[in-house]
């Protein structure tokens, strides 16, 4: 059973796709009946979640966050900090809440997940009817380091530990640099965040994390749920995979197909049409 979409306050208008260069829309058919918004990872782009698109209905609308200085981004300057990030993902999105809609973060795509979930709140908008939170112990709790005030060469083999970069991209010195310049103003902006106390949310969280990833080390291990249970009054669960932090990768069917449950029973992957859900 799903949890109930609160009566929404009345959003902007509709915009096209293509007004904001935050936003990437990857799917979603005529007259879709939900929204799901993907948030990347450090140093990630909305190009992460493309492949999604052939596993999503037409039902959901698939939209991704491209965070800037990265791809088509790649002279738009980074933001300050975590509250000037949000704030500017919130700008892009609040005008494409007009059905209900899910927020799916990975590693530090959770942490933006859930403070927009709070910057929408703030705002009077509607909230997400679940949040996904991947790869990333809950804010407050995520140990953190000073990886971005480190050498190209500890960075670079922080990536190799992930295991979310080819290493024919390490060896390329030139696509190297690119990355670790995204990497680096990423890791400043998730390894400087403090987020404030504040009241929980009120939607369902859902914890995804790979059954060996080193982000978690052998204490999160036992607490899949890594604090994110502290941060709703509904129900959080955990489903765990078998990979390491970028699990989501070779088990992206199973992934996307467990996302697609969560928001409604009645969807399935493969982006074939399905009958409408009981109200």
């Amino acid at each position: 059973m799903t949890a109930p979409f609160p009566p929404p306050a009345r959003p902007p208008a509709r915009g096209a796709r293509a007004d904001s260069p935050w936003i990437r829309r990857w799917s979603g058919g005529t007259a879709p009946r939900f929204t799901l918004i993907c948030l990347p990872h450090a140093g990630g782009s909305a190009s992460f979640y493309r492949p999604w698109a052939a596993l999503t209905p037409p039902e959901v609308e698939l939209l991704a966050v491209q965070y800037p200085g990265r791809e088509d981004r790649m002279a738009d300057p980074g933001s300050a900090d975590m509250g000037e990030l949000t704030a500017a993902v919130a700008d892009a999105v609040a005008p494409l809440l007009d059905r209900p809609y899910a927020l799916f973060g990975h590693s530090m795509g959770s942490a933006v997940a859930w403070e927009l979930a709070h910057e929408l709140k703030r705002r009077g908008l509607p909230g997400p009817r679940r949040l996904f939170a991947s790869g990333r112990a809950a804010p407050g709790t995520a140990v953190t380091g000073q990886l971005h005030r480190q050498s190209d060469e500890v960075l670079g083999g922080e990536l190799a530990r992930l295991g979310g970069t080819s290493r024919e991209i390490l060896d390329d010195p030139g696509l190297r640099s690119l990355i670790l310049t995204a990497v680096r103003h990423d890791y400043r902006i998730i390894e400087t965040y403090r987020p404030a106390v504040r009241e929980p949310l009120s939607c369902p969280l859902h914890v995804l994390t790979g059954s060996a990833d080193p982000e978690l080390g052998e204490e999160r291990g036992r607490d899949r749920a890594g604090g994110w249970a502290d941060l709703t009054t509904a129900r959080t669960e955990v489903r765990v995979f078998p990979g390491d932090h970028f699990y989501l990768t070779p088990r992206r069917r199973e992934v996307v197909a467990t996302v697609l449950r969560r928001l409604d029973p009645s969807l399935t992957t493969g982006g074939a049409h399905t009958w409408p859900s009981t109200p």
